[in-house]
């Protein structure tokens, strides 16, 4: 048992004198290391001073501030014009949705007028055919010798038109009373007033 105790005393002691002696070579590193650069502070203080080198030092610092100062106020002026180029796209984007909602407005407008014009244009074509039918039937309805006197100073044209609304019998009491050269007239057109009608 006391053999034990006297070695872990021993190893302790020695353990304790190697620490020592590796701390006192990290010590001893660091003083020489600090007297080193000491001593080349200490050198470079007492050299005299070359203007040469650090001139052109100076120098070149400045040429480099000028070119960061140059590419500085070129990115400035990029910038710029990038703006610029926006704001033109935006006045031309809001220029163009103008114009689009004049253009829709336009034909909003053009629209309603053209269903206006067929409304009028309906109105007027059942108005006309509805004069037409009035005056067909006061033809109808006069004695066939009138209506044929007055047939004979129509248009050929014109009064084939009203011949060819009649009620067939009227139609033949007034051509019965026609000259038959005006009668013959007014057959062929109402014969041939539907030959152009598609077939099909």
């Amino acid at each position: 048992m006391s053999r034990p105790r006297a070695t872990r005393a021993a190893f302790r002691r020695r353990g304790r004198g190697t620490l020592l002696t590796i701390i006192m070579l990290l010590v001893g590193s660091a003083v020489l290391r600090i007297g080193l650069e000491a001593n080349a502070a200490l050198a470079q203080s007492t050299e005299p001073e070359d203007p040469g080198p650090q001139t052109e030092a100076a120098a070149g610092a400045c040429s480099d501030m000028g070119d960061f100062d140059a590419l500085i106020a070129a990115l400035q002026a990029r910038e710029a014009r990038v703006a610029s180029r926006e704001a033109e796209i935006e006045d031309r984007m809001q220029a163009l949705s103008v114009a689009d909602a004049a253009i829709e407005r336009r034909l909003e407008e053009l629209a309603s007028a053209e269903e206006s014009l067929r409304d009028t244009i309906t109105i007027v074509e059942t108005a006309a055919e509805d004069d037409l039918d009035r005056l067909t039937a006061v033809y109808e309805n006069m004695k066939p010798a009138e209506a044929a006197a007055l047939f004979e100073t129509m248009d050929a044209a014109f009064a084939a038109g009203f011949l060819g609304r009649m009620r067939p019998e009227a139609a033949a009491g007034i051509m019965a009373g026609l000259r038959p050269e005006t009668a013959y007239t007014m057959s062929v057109m109402l014969a041939g007033r539907n030959a152009g009608a598609p077939r099909q």
